[in-house]
């Protein structure tokens, strides 16, 4: 499958990449985000949900464990959900709070933290590491699915603009 890598020297680095990932947005993309504590992803979603058009506040969706929002993609409204999924005890928890329903290929999904769902979640279309190497970071994107490979041909990202 194909893949992406990059060094993030910088948090502007990583605004960049999420600002980046907003234009190659589709329905349906779900998307797994690695990565230890303080490694960026919920900046970098942050910097993905302004670019695609969210004008609000985004919060970290730690304690509430997922936050839903509203963005334009081609002049539709699409959903897109951010789950953490950091704090959850047991993986039969995701399906008790009724998120699988979110993944019926109509809303994007952002999902930190996702190996803390165990095997109850889909395959993603991308998958997103990020690693915290000395002051900067190393990210890898990996396409796992059709959608996924779409999207990765598309992405425009240059860490160093």
């Amino acid at each position: 499958m194909p893949s992406f890598t990059a060094l993030l020297a910088d948090e502007a680095a990583t605004l960049a990449l999420g600002q980046a990932l907003a234009r190659i947005l589709q329905p349906g993309l779900v998307i797994h985000l690695h990565g230890e504590l303080g490694a960026g992803k919920t900046c970098l979603t942050r910097a993905l949900l302004h670019a695609a058009g969210y004008s609000g506040r985004v919060k970290s969706p730690t304690y509430t464990l997922m936050e839903p929002y509203t963005i334009t993609l081609e002049g539709q409204s699409i959903a897109l959900m951010h789950f953490d999924l950091y704090r959850m005890g047991d993986p039969h928890e995701f399906i008790e709070a009724g998120f699988r329903d979110q993944l019926d290929g109509s809303a994007i999904c952002v999902i930190e933290w996702p190996e803390q769902a165990g095997d109850l979640l889909p395959t993603p279309d991308l998958d997103l590491f990020l690693t915290v190497t000395g002051h900067s970071r190393e990210v890898e994107l990996l396409a796992k699915s059709e959608q996924g490979m779409a999207c990765l041909h598309q992405l425009q990202f240059n860490p160093h603009q």
